[in-house]
């Protein structure tokens, strides 16, 4: 299900040359928070760093891999609910 409703996104943040710094980590949080699933890009790199910096960015943000294709990574994280 979440699958398919990332089909349509475009990615929120693209992780560049320097890779995964402190303020990439917070975009990632905020998008998380405002949009629950989101996409990232980081076309700079090789799979396997790719794929570190990947699980690293869900463990940091407490966000879910939903899917990682390429050099394109679905994360989603469950908004807390308002409180009353």
């Amino acid at each position: 299900m979440l699958k398919g409703q990332a089909h349509q996104l475009e990615p929120v943040v693209l992780i560049g040359a320097k890779g995964l710094t402190e303020p990439v980590v917070a975009e990632v949080a905020a998008a998380l928070k405002a949009h629950e699933l989101i996409k990232l890009r980081a076309p700079a790199h090789d799979r396997k760093e790719r794929s570190a910096m990947f699980q690293e960015i869900s463990s940091k943000t407490g966000s879910e891999i939903v899917q990682e294709i390429g050099k394109v990574l679905v994360l989603y994280k469950k908004r807390d609910k308002p409180a009353p």
